[in-house]
C-alpha cells in the first residue's frame, strides 16, 4: 500500500472510502518517542488493519498559553518514525479542519466529573473536556475499528473508555502498558525540556513509585506518608499522590485486589505524572453457567490465549462422584464422608496434547466422569454440604495467588467472590442439547434422543439452581453472554475483550 500524508479533513473520507480495509487509529500530539513508537507498532503486529497516525496540537488541552506555544513541534520526524513503524498513513489537520470557525456541527463536549476531576483535573481545568472533544471530532472524521491509546495516561484512557462507552461509538478501545526509557522515568513528549537535575528528581520520583509496587507484593501494605517524606525531602515538588481504585478514581479498598499508586510532580516549568499498579495476586476470571453452555470448551480456549491456569471446577465434583460410585460410598452418612474427603486428592496435569488430565488419588478419570452415569448423580453430590465444603477450600487454594480462569456453577458466587471477571454463559435448552448430541466425547449422549436429552438438562438445570448450598445463580456483578447463534471463537475473543477493558496491561509485566 502506498504511504500517504492526509492534511485535509474532506480528503479523509476519499481515503477511507479506497482503501477497503479496516482502521487502526493512533492519535498523537507529535514530538514523537518510543512510547508512540510501541503503540504504532503493535497495530501494525496485531491485525491486517490500515493503520493512521495523527498529529495534531490540539489547543483545547492547554490551559496556559505559553505550554501550547512551546510544545515541541518536530513534523519532519514524527512523519519519518510514524512511516517507518509501520504507519500507512498520517492526518496532519491544521487547527481550522478541526474546530472551523462558525461551524455549529462541532460538538464540545464535556468529560464526565467522577473521573475528571481528580488527579491531574484538579490542576488542569478543562483539560480532559478538550480530550474528549478532540477524540470524539478524530474518531468521527476517521471511523476506525480500533483505537490505540498508552496506559501513560490512565485517566485520559478511563475518560475516553468513558466517551465510547455513552456515545455508543463503535470501535475498540486498545491499550499498551507505560513504557519507560533506560532509567526507568515515563517516556513523555515533555521529557525534552528537562534539565539533568530535573531528570534526576523525576527518576527519584519514578523509582519510589516501582519500589513501592514491588514492596507491596511482599507485604500488600502502601505508605503513601513516607513516600512524601522521602520526596520531600529531595525537595520535589508534590501536585499529588494518591492510592485509588483503578477503575473509578476512589479512595482504594481493602477489599481491592487491583488498586493506583498515581503521582504528578513539578520539576522547573515541566509537570509529568507517573503511576504504577499494585496487586495483591494475579487476576481471577469466574465462569458460571448450567450444563451445556459451553464453559468448558469457553474457558480451556481462554485460559491459553491469556496463558492463565485453567480449573475445572466441573471436573472436580465429577471426580469425587465417580468415586463415590466405583467405592460403593453412602454419601448420607456425614461423618463417613467427612473421613472419607480427608483422604481424597484431587489433581489436576497436563498431559501431551497440552489438555488437562484428572487423577483421583493417582488415577486418571478423565474419560470417564463425562459418561452419562456420571452426569445424572453430580448434582446430587455437588448438593452434599461437606462435599461442597471440601471442594471449594480446595478450588480456593489452588486460586490463593490468582492468574486463573475458573468454570462451574458457584465461582463468581461462592468460590471466588472477589474475582475481577465475573460471566454467567448461558444458551437456550434447545441449543444446549444440540451441543450435547454432537459432542463426541460424550458417547452417552449421542445414543440419546434429543427430546430425552432436553427433558434431561432441564432436570439438571432445576436441581443446580435450587439446590440448598450454593445453587446455580448469577452473581450481581457477573455479566450474562447468551452464546446461541455465535461461534466459540466469537464467545472467547467477547470475554477477552471484557478482561483486557479491566485488567491494565502493565499488571501483565513481570
Amino acid at each position: 500500500m502506498k504511504k500517504v500524508i492526509i492534511k485535509k479533513t474532506e480528503e479523509i473520507e476519499n481515503w477511507r472510502r479506497n482503501i477497503n480495509s479496516e482502521i487502526n487509529f493512533i492519535p498523537t500530539m507529535g514530538n514523537l518517542h518510543n512510547g508512540h513508537v510501541k503503540l504504532i507498532s503493535t497495530a501494525k503486529n496485531e491485525n491486517s488493519n490500515v493503520n493512521l497516525v495523527s498529529i495534531f496540537i490540539n489547543p483545547l488541552q492547554f490551559d496556559n498559553k505559553l505550554d501550547l506555544e512551546n510544545y515541541p513541534k518536530t513534523i519532519d520526524n514524527d512523519i519519518k518514525i510514524s512511516f517507518s513503524n509501520g504507519a500507512d498513513a498520517i492526518f496532519i489537520p491544521s487547527n481550522e479542519d478541526i474546530y472551523p470557525p462558525n461551524n455549529k456541527n462541532i460538538k464540545f463536549l464535556k468529560a464526565p466529573i467522577d473521573l475528571s476531576s481528580k488527579l491531574c483535573g484538579l490542576s488542569r481545568i478543562g483539560h480532559f473536556d478538550g480530550v474528549c472533544t478532540v477524540v470524539y471530532r478524530l474518531l468521527n472524521l476517521i471511523k476506525p475499528k480500533n483505537l490505540y491509546l498508552g496506559e501513560k495516561d490512565w485517566q485520559q484512557l478511563l475518560i475516553l473508555k468513558n466517551l465510547v462507552l455513552t456515545k455508543k461509538l463503535n470501535v475498540a478501545i486498545k491499550s499498551i502498558p507505560t513504557q519507560r526509557d533506560f532509567d526507568g522515568i515515563p517516556l513523555s513528549s515533555r521529557n525534552l525540556n528537562l534539565s539533568k537535575n530535573e531528570r534526576k528528581l523525576i527518576r527519584f520520583f519514578s523509582s519510589e513509585l516501582l519500589e513501592a509496587k514491588k514492596n507491596f507484593q511482599q507485604d500488600k501494605k502502601i505508605n503513601l506518608n513516607q513516600i512524601i517524606k522521602r520526596l520531600s525531602a529531595k525537595k520535589i515538588s508534590i501536585e499529588y499522590l494518591e492510592h485509588l481504585h483503578p477503575h473509578t478514581l476512589q479512595k482504594a479498598r481493602l477489599e481491592d485486589n487491583i488498586s493506583l499508586l498515581a503521582g504528578a510532580i513539578r520539576c522547573g516549568e515541566t509537570r509529568l505524572i507517573d503511576h504504577v499498579f499494585l496487586m495483591k495476586r494475579r487476576p481471577i476470571i469466574a465462569i458460571d453457567g448450567p450444563a451445556g453452555s459451553g464453559k468448558s470448551t469457553v474457558t480451556k480456549l481462554i485460559a491459553k490465549k491469556l496463558k492463565l491456569l485453567y480449573l475445572d471446577t466441573g471436573a472436580m465434583y465429577r471426580a469425587l462422584s465417580w468415586l463415590i460410585i466405583k467405592e460403593s460410598i453412602d454419601y448420607k452418612k456425614e461423618k463417613k464422608l467427612q473421613n472419607i474427603l480427608k483422604e481424597i486428592s484431587i489433581v489436576f496435569k497436563s498431559n501431551a496434547n497440552s489438555h488437562q488430565d484428572v487423577y483421583v488419588n493417582n488415577y486418571c478419570v478423565t474419560e470417564e466422569i463425562r459418561s452419562q452415569k456420571i452426569s445424572s448423580i453430580v448434582s446430587k453430590i455437588s448438593s452434599i454440604k461437606e462435599v461442597r465444603k471440601f471442594l471449594v477450600e480446595e478450588q480456593r487454594k489452588i486460586g490463593e495467588s490468582g492468574g486463573l480462569v475458573a468454570e462451574g456453577r458457584d465461582i463468581g458466587t461462592t468460590v471466588f467472590p472477589h474475582a475481577e471477571l465475573k460471566i454467567f454463559l448461558t444458551a437456550s435448552i434447545d441449543e444446549r442439547a444440540k451441543r450435547r448430541k454432537s459432542d463426541k466425547n460424550s458417547k452417552d449422549s449421542q445414543e440419546i434422543d434429543i427430546h430425552t436429552l432436553k427433558e434431561l438438562i432441564k432436570k439438571r438445570d432445576f436441581e443446580d439452581s435450587n439446590r440448598e448450598i450454593s445453587p446455580l445463580t448469577k452473581a450481581n456483578d457477573a455479566i450474562e453472554i447468551i452464546t446461541d447463534g455465535y461461534t466459540i471463537n466469537e464467545v472467547v475473543d467477547k470475554i477477552i475483550d471484557l478482561y483486557n477493558d479491566k485488567i491494565p496491561k502493565e499488571t501483565e509485566i513481570k
